[in-house]
Protein backbone atom coordinates (compact mmCIF):
# COMPACT_ATOMS: atom_id res chain seq x y z
CA UNK A 1 0.00 0.00 0.00
CA UNK A 2 1.18 3.49 -0.81
CA UNK A 3 -0.16 6.93 0.12
CA UNK A 4 -1.06 9.71 -2.26
CA UNK A 5 -1.76 13.42 -1.89
CA UNK A 6 -4.17 15.29 -4.17
CA UNK A 7 -3.32 18.93 -4.86
CA UNK A 8 -5.33 21.95 -5.91
CA UNK A 9 -4.09 24.46 -8.51
CA UNK A 10 -2.01 26.24 -5.83
CA UNK A 11 -0.23 22.98 -4.83
CA UNK A 12 -2.17 22.81 -1.56
CA UNK A 13 -2.98 19.31 -0.34
CA UNK A 14 -6.74 18.77 -0.41
CA UNK A 15 -6.85 15.04 0.37
CA UNK A 16 -4.53 12.15 1.28
CA UNK A 17 -5.45 8.52 0.59
CA UNK A 18 -4.03 5.03 0.94
CA UNK A 19 -3.91 3.49 -2.52
CA UNK A 20 -2.32 1.00 -4.86
CA UNK A 21 1.38 0.18 -4.46
CA UNK A 22 3.52 2.58 -6.47
CA UNK A 23 5.19 -0.23 -8.46
CA UNK A 24 1.89 -1.41 -10.00
CA UNK A 25 0.66 -0.05 -13.32
CA UNK A 26 -3.03 0.76 -13.72
CA UNK A 27 -4.25 0.68 -17.32
CA UNK A 28 -0.57 0.95 -18.31
CA UNK A 29 0.00 4.12 -16.25
CA UNK A 30 2.05 4.73 -13.11
CA UNK A 31 -0.12 5.30 -10.06
CA UNK A 32 0.47 9.06 -9.76
CA UNK A 33 -0.57 9.59 -13.39
CA UNK A 34 -3.58 7.26 -13.12
CA UNK A 35 -4.89 8.88 -9.91
CA UNK A 36 -4.32 12.36 -11.41
CA UNK A 37 -6.29 11.45 -14.53
CA UNK A 38 -9.05 9.70 -12.53
CA UNK A 39 -9.57 12.61 -10.12
CA UNK A 40 -8.73 15.45 -12.51
CA UNK A 41 -6.23 17.01 -10.08
CA UNK A 42 -2.51 16.55 -9.54
CA UNK A 43 -1.59 13.52 -7.43
CA UNK A 44 1.78 12.81 -5.80
CA UNK A 45 2.96 9.96 -3.64
CA UNK A 46 3.79 10.72 -0.02
CA UNK A 47 5.62 8.67 2.58
CA UNK A 48 5.24 8.24 6.34
CA UNK A 49 8.98 7.72 6.75
CA UNK A 50 9.99 10.80 4.74
CA UNK A 51 11.94 8.81 2.13
CA UNK A 52 10.24 10.81 -0.60
CA UNK A 53 9.18 14.45 -0.59
CA UNK A 54 10.68 15.07 2.88
CA UNK A 55 7.44 14.98 4.91
CA UNK A 56 4.21 13.01 4.95
CA UNK A 57 1.56 15.19 3.33
CA UNK A 58 -1.41 16.45 5.29
CA UNK A 59 -4.48 18.41 4.26
CA UNK A 60 -3.43 22.05 4.17
CA UNK A 61 0.23 21.31 3.45
CA UNK A 62 1.84 22.81 0.36
CA UNK A 63 3.88 20.92 -2.22
CA UNK A 64 7.05 22.81 -3.20
CA UNK A 65 8.23 21.49 -6.59
CA UNK A 66 11.65 23.16 -6.32
CA UNK A 67 12.37 21.31 -3.05
CA UNK A 68 10.25 18.28 -4.05
CA UNK A 69 8.79 18.46 -0.57
CA UNK A 70 5.51 18.70 1.30
CA UNK A 71 5.62 21.59 3.78
CA UNK A 72 3.23 22.10 6.67
CA UNK A 73 1.47 25.43 7.18
CA UNK A 74 3.72 27.92 8.98
CA UNK A 75 3.00 27.99 12.72
CA UNK A 76 2.61 31.43 14.31
CA UNK A 77 5.55 30.61 16.60
CA UNK A 78 7.97 29.63 13.82
CA UNK A 79 11.36 31.32 14.05
CA UNK A 80 12.82 29.86 10.86
CA UNK A 81 12.78 27.09 8.29
CA UNK A 82 15.09 24.07 8.04
CA UNK A 83 15.95 23.66 4.34
CA UNK A 84 17.26 20.12 4.84
CA UNK A 85 14.13 18.73 6.51
CA UNK A 86 11.67 21.25 5.04
CA UNK A 87 10.17 21.74 8.50
CA UNK A 88 9.47 24.91 10.44
CA UNK A 89 11.71 25.69 13.40
CA UNK A 90 9.61 26.27 16.49
CA UNK A 91 11.05 27.08 19.93
CA UNK A 92 10.63 24.40 22.56
CA UNK A 93 8.35 25.52 25.37
CA UNK A 94 10.14 24.54 28.56
CA UNK A 95 7.59 25.50 31.18
CA UNK A 96 7.92 22.22 33.08
CA UNK A 97 10.37 23.68 35.67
Amino acid sequence: MAHYAFLDDDNKVIEVIAGTDENILIDGLDTETWYSNYRGVKCLRTSYNGKIRKNYAGVGYTYDPKRDAFISPKPDTAIGFDEETCQWIVPIDDTSN
